[in-house]
């Protein structure tokens, strides 16, 4: 029996490694290449390029070299600089980002939120609100509190109950008043219950991070958009009298009626208006929506009918505002506005709801499960200390429970939820059982998405590839810049000493002429310059230019190698050619030569630097490459190369 079993465990690792070497394309050394990673890279490489593509066999070489360099690269140990790290953990993080999330449940959100943005909601509220972190207890108490509030409803106005009993300062004194709403003003759970209560009918208590609400929807109507809108504003000062407020209401009245006679809206908001950001511009104030301006502002403005329809005045509680309507816009298309309704999603608590059915999906998938035992101890643990503190984060070695939470194959120990409550208590003097209770469903989400995060690799191959592409692509860019590109931009010896072994290469077919074009405010100085420049090296005839200059600038020059025929100057003054004509700067007309012809030949590397630079870029990565193959010799299963060939050529 015994042997029955040693022999099957055999077969079943032949097999295992029979199907690993299956998929090895190529070794380099004793680095393998996997036919998926040529398979993907040679596919894209297809796609991008817009000349003729590589063939199979073309590309593999192209691959070798490329992946010969990553492997040097890995050898010398730049896939462990802290700079590398860096980079490729920061787009790995933008990029994972795709992957960790609820996609259809985000496309479902942001659908809900335009089909909810083309209708406006008229509501009232009230808000009980919790303290952060709340307590079993505490939560329990306020949903109490909310459910015979809603008992009340049944019999008591909505209005008088809220001026009473709301949380909400800024709707209390208006009996829980919010006016018209339209979507992605509320919080996502208000949002909802806004949208499918119906008219009259009070909700159910609605959980949100503020606490309990109870709303009532009184009307609805087609979205009525953004409108942009000039104003003429008289100021009430602060604690008017009845007197000032009756001064100002006549002044308005007095402007309303030469508005009424033809008066210009905008000169007249220069000239009268109290509100001086607008006045300037005309009283033109930006565009906005419904919720945005007190009721009775807005109800007026959106009530204009035509462009340059003006209201009469109207009193808001800052004073007497005359209205007139610029434009009026319906609500965006939905690709013009998909845009912002993400960008949204962070504040109305789309984003929430969007990973929490992520989460959810995932602890189905995993098989999650949670330790009710560890969690009500870690909340007896919480009760021994008033803050998470310290005291409370070394105390975590007397929890006895093993884990807390299972995902898959992992167990999250109690002692790292007390570490991560600790470290997110920024201000220790929270309580510590409200934060080890009120902590508890971020810390799950967190860590199922971490261990999700670990796991793309594995789960998504195109992942896998374009961490990889991206890792690969950081190396051989570093390392080509030290051994080739760099390289070769500051060995000024290798430059020279290349030069000169290949000085053939860089003859020319042309002569040129290498030297200094002179421009001279005058005459004298031009002729004693051409008399000792012919003694003077190019770095002396710069030097004496430069004392020249030193009070005022009565030399100008240009230094070069030009080919016959490429400049005018040259042409005439260095070459001869009288028939090459040339003007000369106003200001310094007189112009001479120094330097000498050079027939055929350059007669420094600097002479044609870029051309010996690129050409000693390719002779490094020449010697670089047969250096890696020797180091790294390749053998290709061919076997495994004619499989590639058929799949891609289907």
């Amino acid at each position: 029996m015994k042997r029955y079993i040693l022999a099957l465990t055999v077969i079943v690792i032949s097999l295992v490694m029979n199907a690993q070497d299956s998929n090895i394309l190529m070794t380099l050394g004793k680095n393998k290449v996997t036919k998926d990673d040529f398979e993907y890279l040679f596919l894209k490489n297809r796609t991008n390029v817009k000349t003729k593509p590589q063939t199979i066999d073309e590309y593999l070489q192209t691959y070798k070299k490329f992946r010969l360099k990553v492997i040097d690269a890995e050898a010398l140990g730049y896939d462990t600089l802290g700079s590398f790290r860096k980079e490729l953990d920061s787009y790995r993080n933008q990029m994972a980002i795709g992957y960790l999330t609820d996609k259809d449940k985000e496309k479902a959100l942001i659908e809900e939120a335009y089909r909810n943005m083309q209708q406006d909601v008229e509501a009232s509220h009230i808000l009980l609100l919790l303290p952060q972190n709340a307590t079993p207890e505490d939560t329990a108490k306020v949903y109490q509190k909310a459910l015979n509030i809603i008992k009340r409803l049944k019999k008591e106005n909505f209005r008088t109950v809220a001026t009473a009993e709301s949380d909400d300062v800024g709707t209390k004194d208006n009996g829980g008043y919010l006016g018209w709403i339209t979507g992605q003003m509320m919080v996502y759970p208000v949002e909802k219950e806004l949208y499918s209560l119906p008219i009259g009918k009070i909700s159910s208590p609605i959980r949100t991070g503020y606490g309990y609400h109870i709303i009532k929807v009184t009307n609805r109507r087609q979205a009525v958009g953004k409108v942009k809108v000039a104003h003429i504003l008289k100021q009430f000062p602060e604690n008017a009298t009845k007197e000032q407020r009756a001064k100002l209401k006549s002044e308005i009245y007095a402007i309303y009626d030469k508005l009424k006679n033809g008066a210009d809206f905008a000169s007249m908001a220069k000239e009268n208006s109290d509100d001086e950001m607008s006045a300037n511009s005309g009283g033109v104030l930006n565009e906005f929506g419904v919720g945005r301006m007190v009721e009775v502002f807005e109800n007026t403005a959106f009530g204009l009918k035509n462009k340059g329809d003006i209201s009469s005045p109207i009193e808001t509680p800052y004073g007497w505002h005359i209205i007139q309507l610029i434009d009026r816009k319906p609500v965006d298309s939905f690709e013009k506005m998909k845009s912002d309704i993400i960008t949204h999603f962070g504040f109305d608590g789309r984003y929430d709801a969007c990973k929490k059915s992520f989460v959810d999906k995932l602890k189905n998938e995993y098989d999650y499960k949670f330790n009710q035992d560890a969690y009500k101890e870690l909340i007896d643990y919480a009760r021994r200390y008033n803050r998470p503190d310290s005291n409370y984060l070394i105390g975590a070695g007397s929890l006895s429970n093993d884990w807390l939470i299972k995902i898959k194959d992992l167990s999250v120990s109690p002692q790292k939820y007390v570490d991560y409550v600790y470290s997110m208590s920024k201000y220790k003097d929270n309580s510590a059982v409200a934060q080890t209770h009120g902590l508890i469903n971020s810390f799950i989400d967190d860590e199922i998405i971490r261990f999700e995060d670990s796991r793309l690799e594995q789960k998504y191959p195109e992942f896998r590839h374009l961490i990889q592409e991206y890792h690969d692509g950081i190396l051989l860019f570093n390392i080509s810049n030290d051994k080739v590109w760099e390289k070769a931009i500051k060995d000024t010896a290798g430059l020279k000493t290349f030069f000169e072994q290949n000085i053939k290469r860089y003859a020319w077919q042309t002569p040129h002429y290498k030297g200094k074009i002179i421009y001279c405010k005058d005459p004298v100085t031009a002729k004693t310059l051409q008399k000792k420049f012919k003694k003077m090296t190019a770095s002396q005839i710069a030097e004496h230019i430069a004392s020249l200059n030193k009070d005022s600038v009565v030399v100008e020059y240009r230094s070069g190698l030009w080919e016959k025929g490429e400049n005018p100057v040259i042409d005439n003054l260095a070459f001869g050619n009288k028939a090459a004509s040339y003007q000369t700067p106003k200001e310094y007309p007189y112009v001479f030569v120094a330097g000498k012809v050079l027939k055929s030949m350059p007669e420094v590397y600097t002479d044609v630097r870029a051309a010996v630079t690129t050409d000693y870029q390719d002779y490094l990565e020449k010697s670089w490459i047969a250096d890696l193959e020797k180091r790294y010799p390749a053998t290709v299963d061919t076997k495994v190369l004619e499989r590639i060939k058929e799949t891609i050529n289907k």
